[in-house]
């Protein structure tokens, strides 16, 4: 297992995160957990066996039951480990019971670490923006706990590009330490990151994790295009996400996968998720397996190297619309690209343009 350096910090972490949603049961989440500590006790050593360093889990899942599970588990591994936690959402029904305020996360922290049977987290992650709390205390909050050596890193999940960008630039101007990860969500069906997220990230130098690369079971290998979907799965469940805007499309690209894992002998998620440790700016993604021979495919993703030609043939055929302002800089801006995006300017402009160079360069 490779292990790369989390953004601008010097913390290094395997490149596959094992994702602890399936630790315990509660909470609403029933349909996608369950394992008890047997189970996730071996899903751990098999993940450290395979030289996983980077343990994902967050104050929600499972209403605080994953946490409990992993703390009753970690025992002799904790220093073996980068263990993240996420705070944020809703907790309860209170005013304060949500949110990125200096009461909301102090309290937060501390259910955590009191549930995860241990005095700090290496990373915490805002599970979502904050809207209507000033960024400046959510940034000196953070601050207070690394100094109080109850966390040692901060990052936040599903920020948008300019959320993202005005976090570190607040945190920078305010000396204090800034985001060093973003946690979001990127398959090879949803790739909208693409057009700012993971370029903000680039330049601000913030690393991004990818979260449920298999479109939260949408890319399995068991959702076919005419056929139910096994009960037993996330999606036959009823499960509300991923959002899929064009299922046609989805279909399409799942035949694809189907396709390419015949061709290698690979599974379905095999190919998938080593087309995103592949992708520009990806530093990693979270796995997360109710099954133990499915959590060991997934590790065994991380040592296969995807063909550039079936690599390509996913590219094309999952690229999303050059959207405005990214259709006119394709015309009119090419010969300045932006360093952190020169490689979806370059799949852009191929998509939209083909493959010779049709842009005219006037600038209108």
């Amino acid at each position: 297992m490779d292990h790369i350096r989390l953004g601008d910090s010097g913390l290094y972490v395997s490149r596959l995160a094992l994702g602890t949603i399936p630790f315990g049961s509660g909470g609403g989440m029933e349909k996608i957990s369950g394992l008890d500590d047997a189970a996730a006790t071996r899903q751990l050593e098999t993940a450290l066996e395979r030289g996983v360093n980077f343990v994902d889990t967050a104050n929600i899942y499972n209403g605080g039951d994953s946490e409990k599970v992993l703390g009753r588990i970690l025992g002799r591994h904790r220093e073996e480990i980068v263990l993240t936690s996420k705070a944020r959402t809703a907790v309860g029904d209170g005013p304060n019971d949500s949110g990125a305020s200096r009461l909301h996360l102090t309290r937060a922290v501390e259910d955590s670490l009191r549930r995860l049977d241990t005095d700090h987290l290496d990373l915490l992650y805002l599970h979502q923006w904050d809207g209507q709390t000033p960024i400046r205390e959510t940034i000196e909050t953070m601050a207070q706990l690394i100094r109080a050596g109850k966390i040692r890193y901060w990052g936040v999940s599903n920020y948008s590009g300019w959320q993202l960008a005005k976090t570190v630039y607040e945190a920078r101007m305010a000396g204090l330490p800034a985001p060093i990860a973003q946690q979001v969500y990127y398959t090879p069906e949803a790739r909208e990151i693409e057009y700012e997220i993971i370029p903000a990230a680039r330049d601000l130098g913030v690393a991004t994790f990818g979260w449920s690369p298999l479109g939260e079971g949408l890319l399995n290998g068991k959702v076919r295009r005419g056929r139910p979907t096994p009960s037993d799965t996330r999606q036959g469940t009823g499960w509300p996400e991923p959002h899929v805007t064009d299922w046609d499309r989805a279909y399409d690209l799942i035949e694809l996968f189907d396709e390419i894992a015949q061709e290698l002998g690979w599974s379905i998620p095999q190919v998938v998720i080593s087309w995103i440790l592949g992708r520009p700016g990806v530093a990693g993604t979270v796995i997360a397996a109710r099954r133990q021979e499915h959590l060991e495919q997934d590790l065994d993703a991380a040592e296969l190297h995807l063909p550039q030609e079936a690599r390509d043939r996913i590219t094309r055929a999952s690229q999303l619309p050059a959207y405005y302002p990214l259709w006119h800089r394709l015309m009119n801006g090419q010969d300045r690209p932006e360093p952190a995006e020169t490689e979806f300017f370059a799949e852009q402009r191929e998509h939209v343009f083909g493959a010779s160079d049709g842009a005219s360069g006037d600038d209108d």
